[in-house]
């Protein structure tokens, strides 16, 4: 008899072995056509390598008298970590399916179709469920608008055709058309369909639109008129800061500065020999006793102004290699008091 009835899956649940991760236990609820359930229990493993296999299982779940209900997310029994559930009776949320059981994540399920099976009915099920109280949420809305918008249509032409010779809410009140009532009420459910959908339109599609703005392209004019001794305005700075304060595009700066020769924008040459210089200016206050030492500290700080200068007349110019030893000598002096004031 019960193989000629056709059972449905009313309920599944999925535990994940504590111990052994790929020991997987399953149990099928199915109702018969007679409003009877049968309660399947099925173990499985998950090899990490060839396809999942099915084993015999012993029915621990029932064994240990475990209710149905009494099951959720989260549940350890004995060695048994409870991983999904799915009732048909219960009001339907958001369903939690980990990787491992969605086969356009995990193909080794079709090796098992007893469980790869009821997991494709389980979440077709509560997708249908799912879009069923979105469409009956957007009809209730709608028929709460129209019956507002019907009573005010009601109440308003009640009050504009009354005879202002009979006495209010009289009997020539109360024969107002039908055909007309008809009529206003159908308008208005045309209207406020429209009004609903594209409420929820905008709801859905809220989080998905943006303002694109395109920034406006400086001239070909005003670009042709950058002159180097624009260029040389901002060696100072970086060479993004440059490029808005010349109210261009970096690119178009790019471009610029290949066609006068200068291969790289000389910002961090004009800083580093900046840095030198009141590296001296700081030293020189310091040896203001000392005439010799005074005397080439100035000399030192002079030659390094007038190669800046230089490096700004030509900025495809290279820092001199005197001077690149003379930072490293700095540099070299700043690592060793940042140590002494360590061990300080």
């Amino acid at each position: 008899m019960d193989s000629i009835q056709q059972p449905s899956i009313s309920a599944l649940f999925v535990f994940e072995n504590t111990i052994n991760k790929e020991l997987i236990r399953s149990l099928h609820v199915y109702r018969l056509k007679d409003g009877k359930e049968k309660q399947v229990e099925r173990e499985f493993l998950f090899k990490k390598r060839g396809s999942y296999v099915e084993m015999a299982a012993t029915p621990l779940l029932r064994l240990r008298g475990f209710q149905v209900s009494e099951l959720f997310e989260g549940r350890v029994i004995g060695l048994w970590l409870c991983l999904f559930t799915f009732h048909a009776d219960s009001s339907p949320t958001s369903i939690n399916i980990p990787p491992v059981l969605l086969i356009s994540r995990n193909p080794k399920l079709k090796s098992i179709p007893k469980l790869a099976n009821d997991l494709q009915i389980v979440f077709q099920l509560s997708s249908r469920t799912g879009d069923q109280e979105l469409s009956q949420f957007t009809w209730q809305a709608m028929d709460e608008t129209n019956q507002e918008h019907c009573h005010l249509s009601q109440r308003s032409t009640h009050e504009f055709d009354q005879d202002l010779n009979s006495l209010p809410n009289s009997a020539t009140t109360s024969e107002y058309s039908g055909s007309q009532e008809t009529e206003e009420c159908a308008s208005g459910l045309s209207q406020s369909f429209l009004i609903v959908v594209l409420l929820v339109l905008i709801t859905v599609k809220e989080s998905y639109l943006c303002i694109v703005v395109k920034k406006k392209r400086a001239a070909s004019e005003d670009i042709a008129r950058i002159a180097l001794e624009d260029l040389v305005k901002y060696f100072d700075l970086p060479i993004l800061e440059a490029s808005r304060n010349l109210k261009v595009g970096l690119t178009v700066l790019k471009k610029k500065c290949r066609e006068f020769g200068i291969p790289r924008w000389p910002h961090r040459k004009i800083k580093s020999l900046d840095g030198l210089i009141n590296e001296l200016q700081e030293a020189g206050r310091h040896q203001q006793e000392d005439q010799a030492a005074a005397t080439a500290v100035a000399k030192r700080r002079q030659m390094l102004e007038e190669e800046k200068e230089s490096i700004e007349r030509k900025p495809f110019m290279e820092i001199q290699s005197e001077t690149k030893k003379f930072r490293q000598d700095i540099f070299k002096r700043r690592h060793k008091a940042r140590l002494l004031k360590k061990q300080d």
